[in-house]
């Protein structure tokens, strides 16, 4: 009798945590995972490769990476009104954005100078583009309002959990067989291993095939996003978040390798170091996914996402203290990849979800479309402003992050703002 009881109350606690969650999530999930694995090879890496083995400054690589956003807005505009049309939906759309992908690893696995990996840039960020607006959209017709949050984080630790493993097994490789090229080619491996996932495993949601959806007219589907006052304030302060994103992203690698030095040798962070640290930045990001998107389940979207200002103002300072403190850069390190691992947990399901409640049902595509030009435009802001603050006297380099701190006042003041028009 007392076993039965625990196990009811295990089973009851698993599914607080787990809740009822659409099939076809998982199944997506474990295909945005295989493509992570992918993704994490390359990352946190291809600007060190960029950088410190082709020669370029950290100017033109951010400059490069940065014109993804060129492309990344066309695939975003096009992909949003694809992902919603009757004709094609989210799954083809899908499997166009995997295929892309695929063809530009393999574009920048031979890059040898700047023009070509611009070619790989823009045709990464059209992939990046078509993709993300039916993704998302994907998870929200299968998620329910009290399971949203949970659905969409399920996605999200999906996707770190990929990442993790893609981080440490690219470091291992990198000092086993030195050469970074072969990073590209395992992730156009994952793209394809995605493409397949989604060709044998998704099925085009029901929503794309009601009359009303059909009969929606792209032309007047933007105009009506384009309107939704509060929608567009909460982009405002969506492109925040995005920026400081991109600096995981790109920025601070190179800013490990070249400007945090270890103690013991006067140098900065080896590749495996590094990976070690971003390993350690997406497990715990991994820990405290469900955990906190139970907490912040509680409150009100916008509350969410002041919390994740606060911890993206505090991990920036954190990275500041990690350049400048006279000794200890590792563990000022750790504490600010472990802060902004709360800041991404803190900032991804209740943004997606938020979207979701503004976007009528028959228009998810294009309202997730315009919200992933918040990461085009992120990237195309922090990528480039990244890789300048690197190429400038050390001061400045250092004095960037406490910028970004103090830009996080901004952000708050507008989430302020959105929460009180969301309650009127």
């Amino acid at each position: 009798m007392t076993f039965k009881l625990m196990k009811l109350a295990s089973q009851s606690q698993l599914s607080s945590w787990l809740p009822s969650i659409h099939p076809q999530v998982w199944i997506f999930a474990i295909g945005r995972f295989f493509s992570e694995v992918g993704t994490g090879f390359t990352l946190f890496y291809a600007p060190i490769f960029f950088v410190n083995q082709l020669g370029l400054s950290a100017t033109s690589v951010g400059v490069a990476l940065g014109s993804a956003s060129i492309s990344g807005i066309v695939g975003r505009i096009t992909g949003g009104s694809l992902a919603d049309s009757g004709d094609w939906g989210r799954r083809r759309t899908l499997l166009l954005a995997t295929a892309i992908s695929a063809i530009a690893s393999l574009v920048l696995a031979t890059t040898n100078n700047f023009t070509t990996l611009v070619i790989g840039s823009l045709i990464s960020g059209l992939g990046i583009g078509f993709y993300w607006p039916a993704a998302e959209a994907v998870v929200a017709d299968a998620s329910q309002i009290d399971n949203r949050r949970e659905t969409f984080a399920i996605a999200r630790l999906a996707d770190n959990l990929g990442l993790a493993i893609g981080i440490v097994l690219g470091g291992f490789l990198i000092a086993i067989i030195g050469s970074y090229r072969w990073l590209f080619v395992i992730d156009a491996i994952s793209f394809m291993v995605f493409f397949g996932v989604v060709y044998v495993g998704i099925r085009e949601t029901e929503q794309q095939q009601t009359e009303e959806s059909e009969k929606t007219e792209h032309f007047a589907a933007w105009m009506a996003v384009l309107s939704d006052r509060r929608f567009l304030v909460y982009i405002a302060v969506n492109i925040f978040f995005t920026i400081y994103i991109s600096q995981i992203h790109s920025t601070l690698p190179l800013y490990f390798k070249n400007f945090v030095f270890v103690e013991s040798t006067a140098k900065g962070f080896a590749e495996t170091n590094i990976s070690g640290l971003f390993a350690w930045h997406l497990v715990f990001a991994i820990i405290c996914q469900l955990p906190v998107t139970s907490i912040l389940k509680r409150c009100s979207h916008t509350l969410a996402l002041t919390v994740s200002a606060i911890f993206w103002a505090i991990g920036f300072g954190l990275i500041w203290v990690s350049g400048t403190a006279p000794s200890d850069h590792l563990v000022w390190v750790i504490l600010a990849l472990g802060v902004f691992a709360v800041a991404i947990v803190s900032y991804t399901p209740s943004a997606a979800s938020l979207v979701t409640e503004l976007a009528p049902e028959n228009q998810r595509g294009v309202y997730f479309s315009i919200n992933a030009l918040c990461w085009a435009v992120g990237s195309f802001i922090g990528h480039p402003l990244g890789g300048w603050a690197l190429d400038q006297p050390r001061v400045i380099t250092d004095s960037f992050w406490l910028g970004f701190s103090l830009s996080v006042a901004i952000a708050l003041a507008i989430l302020q703002y959105l929460n009180r028009i969301l309650a009127d």
